[in-house]
């Protein structure tokens, strides 16, 4: 597989994701319990598509956007930990995957650099 096919599979991932999370925030408008979960979930899926975009147009500022991505990722996983929503081993878990495979990625899109330069 081609680097820039690579980069286009990443880039629909990214934007998958963030377009995922964003459907959770329709079910939290209805009784808005707990604000802070919300806004975490809107960065998500504000840092997904954003990411996405950024790989897509091989941007340098895509790295960035994806460690945003995983600090919100992470952050969710500890605002939903102190509601206590779910079992913190899973949000550890979850942290741990999201901050590995961010730091893959980040690795990947900075390889090539900036085709446009």
């Amino acid at each position: 597989m081609n680097r820039s096919t690579a980069l286009l599979g990443i880039a629909i991932g990214l934007i998958g994701l963030g377009i995922y999370r964003a459907l959770y925030a329709p079910g939290m408008l209805v009784d808005p319990q707990m604000p802070m979960l919300l806004v975490a979930f809107v960065a998500q899926a504000v840092f997904g598509i954003v990411a996405g975009v950024g790989v897509w147009r091989r941007a340098r500022w895509a790295p960035l956007a994806i460690g945003l991505l995983c600090a919100s990722i992470v952050a969710t996983d500890l605002i939903a930990v102190l509601l206590g929503i779910i079992a913190y081993l899973y949000a550890l878990l979850e942290a741990v995957v999201a901050i590995v495979v961010a730091i893959l990625l980040i690795g990947y899109v900075r390889e090539g650099g900036d085709a446009r330069r």
